[in-house]
């Protein structure tokens, strides 16, 4: 008999599957049921097939549990090896995760490390505040310079030269 390992696997799994619902429960206390209250002596007369003690349906129920343990057992190897991939999968992303947390990490540091390095809004504005400060106060010296009449550029500010120019 050539029988594919999947195909019994997946039978083995709705087997499993089916006698672990409600409804297979219901049917299966059904049938014992009527089954005892058939053979039974109490009653009508009616062709018995199994009378008290029940040999034949300890017969049935010892068959049908010998078929469904292995089955059960099958399809829960079947999900194990299925968890187990999972799981594997699972740690492997979980390690690429880590791998692109810690990346980030340096970057986000590195970051930090730099914008500590660049000037602040408020500093540049001091710095450009004091400069100006400077270039008033030497505008303002130029021009009582001129209107003393000591460069001989009376009457007109001064610039600075561009030997002045380069040394700023």
């Amino acid at each position: 008999m050539n029988l594919d390992r999947d195909t019994f696997g997946q039978f083995a799994e709705g087997f499993a599957r089916f006698m672990g619902t409600a409804r297979f429960l219901a049917w299966m206390s059904v049938i014992v049921i009527v089954w005892v209250l058939w053979n039974i002596p109490a009653g009508p007369d009616r062709p018995r097939f199994d009378d008290y003690p029940f040999i034949f349906l300890t017969l049935v129920l010892s068959l049908q549990a010998s078929y469904a343990a292995p089955l059960i057992l099958l399809a829960q190897n079947r999900q194990e090896a299925r968890d187990r991939v999972g799981l594997d999968a699972d740690r492997e992303q979980a390690a690429q995760s880590r791998a692109d947390m810690d990346f980030l990490a340096r970057e986000i540091a590195s970051l930090r490390n730099s914008v500590g390095e660049l000037a602040t809004r408020d500093y540049v504005r001091s710095e450009l505040r004091s400069e100006l400060r400077t270039m008033l106060a030497e505008l303002d010296a130029a021009a009582d310079d001129s209107r003393d009449g000591r460069d001989g550029t009376a009457g007109r500010l001064s610039s600075p030269s561009g030997a002045d120019r380069r040394e700023r």
